[in-house]
């Protein structure tokens, strides 16, 4: 009785099919408890918020302990806050699954996005109130504008993708020309050193041009660009008791904390893209996989348009509290 042999290349395979299904079963896990995990989430934020407050009025009398929790609590709220719904989250996601962008520049997007973010909120605030002396109404217009502008970034960016989708859609579905032999030569062994002039690997540089620097920049002033809103009602509430100084710090931590959370999920996102490109490359024609990532790219074009336009649409110019999920 002779045993059933898998081939080689589904028995190399099959730890990679193992990883595809633990990982679909865990999103299902998430997707599921989602619900719960945003609410205790929210909960924690409003407790973190209380707690930073409090810290903030006691940071002038003892700047070194009350200082160093108000870091911590603010790195923690910045880590909460980025679990909840938003726009970055989007743009990074559908981006880092469409675009073979590699693991250093991926980290690279979502922790520039992060501190931008922060930044922007700092400098908002101390413009409009510390500087120009602006009432608190004039600076909640001017995130507001900082907000739509951010949108439309998302929208830009959604066309840039679609376009570039659009032309390697075209040449992947152009018809391969017939072969002709002009000329025979004797048979050349390939190396790195052969001087033979040709691209036998694509290069680290060439690797890290895949999404070129402007694409980079679109992506991290599109998610960035909105300025953080509990960073800004903690920047409000340090000018009022006149600590400003901590306030920015706070800030500050909470970006570090956001970059974290929006980090992990960029990284899920572009090992699965990984891993995914390699069963494909397994299991589908060559043909079929150079139409596939333009067709997803198209797709994830698309979803950045109507996310930007909807995103666009339900901005509002006031904002009533720093605990927004997003």
């Amino acid at each position: 009785m002779s045993l059933i042999s898998l081939p080689s290349g589904s028995r190399r395979l099959w730890p990679l099919w193992l990883l595809a299904l633990v990982l679909l079963l865990a999103a299902g896990m998430v997707w599921q408890f989602w619900p719960q995990i945003l609410l205790q989430s929210v909960l924690w934020q409003k407790v973190l918020n209380r707690e930073m407050t409090q810290l903030l009025q006691q940071v002038a009398e003892q700047p070194h302990q009350a200082g160093v929790t108000l870091m911590l609590f603010s790195l923690a709220y910045g880590v909460l806050h980025a679990l909840g719904p938003g726009h970055g989250k989007v743009v990074i996601s559908t981006f880092l699954a469409t675009h073979p962008a590699r693991l250093k520049t991926s980290m690279k997007l979502t922790l520039l996005a992060a501190l931008l973010q922060g930044g922007v909120a700092i400098g908002l605030v101390t413009v409009m109130l510390v500087v120009l002396q602006t009432s608190s109404r004039t600076l909640h217009l001017g995130s507001y504008w900082l907000e739509k502008g951010s949108y439309l970034l998302v929208m830009a960016l959604g066309i840039w993708v679609g376009w570039r989708a659009i032309r390697a859609l075209r040449a992947a579905l152009k018809p391969v020309p017939k072969m002709q032999i002009h000329a025979i030569r004797p048979h050349h062994q390939h190396d790195d050193n052969c001087g033979c002039g040709h691209a036998h690997l694509p290069s680290a540089a060439q690797m890290e041009q895949a999404v070129s620097g402007k694409t980079q920049a679109l992506v991290v002033f599109s998610m960035g660009l909105r300025p953080c809103s509990g960073a800004i009602m903690m920047l409000l509430f340090a000018k009022v008791i006149d600590v400003y100084l901590w306030g920015v710090a706070s800030a500050m931590a909470m970006a570090m904390g956001t970059a974290v959370t929006v980090s992990a999920m960029g990284l899920l996102v572009q090992r699965s893209r990984k891993l995914a490109e390699k069963l494909g490359r397994a299991s589908a024609t060559a043909q079929g996989v150079k139409v596939l990532m333009p067709l997803l790219a198209l797709v994830g074009s698309v979803v950045l348009l109507v996310a930007g336009a909807l995103l666009w649409q339900s901005a509002q110019p006031m904002m009533s509290s720093g605990l927004r999920p997003f």
